[in-house]
């Protein structure tokens, strides 16, 4: 059990880096998107390739950041017995939730979304507007996003298997704030 707790502390150090690296995209976005619309207002002047980099930012900031909101417990979740349950029931709950849920969800879509990247990778598609992007390195998004949130998975279910086995004691589960 000692090397799958190593093994899940590496996965969080590895979305941890992830994770606060993609914290810097809504600096860029959101500076990509002020110099967009000032030139807009300003020169009359607009471009299709600034507004699919804000696009494709976006979709990196959400799928790139899915496995660290994960481990940082900051995924909506409707909990109507959730927090009546002590850590063994919150255990089994969160066990059971990315065994049954989360892991094969992650895992299908990854394996069905690499296609698409494959296949706009080996062609060199480029977007259809006047102007705009190559389209394979936001299509890789999905298949990164979804690994990695896949991969973030395993290191919960671990942990919640630590839990059940007497091995780890999570701190408090609420969703913490990020700096």
């Amino acid at each position: 059990m000692n090397a799958l707790l190593a093994f899940s502390r590496a996965i969080d150090a590895l979305t941890e880096r992830i994770g606060r690296a993609v914290i810097w995209l809504v600096l860029v976005a959101t500076l990509i998107s002020a110099g967009n619309a000032l030139a807009r207002y300003t020169l009359g002047e607009s471009s299709n390739a600034w507004l699919e980099i804000q696009w494709y930012l976006f979709g990196a900031m959400f799928l790139l950041a899915a496995g660290y909101t994960l481990k940082h417990n900051g995924h909506v979740r409707i909990d109507i017995f959730y927090n009546r349950f002590g850590p063994r029931g919150q255990a089994w709950i969160d066990l059971a939730g990315g065994l049954l849920f989360l892991l094969p969800m992650a895992i299908l879509l990854t394996w069905l979304s690499w296609p698409m990247f494959h296949e706009a990778w080996a062609t060199h598609e480029l977007s259809p507007d006047a102007g705009g992007l190559v389209r394979w390195p936001v299509k890789l998004l999905l298949p990164a996003g979804f690994a990695l949130l896949a991969l973030q998975g395993v290191a919960e279910i671990i942990k919640r298997i630590g839990v059940l086995t007497g091995h780890l004691t999570l701190p408090c589960e609420a969703p913490e704030e990020t700096v």
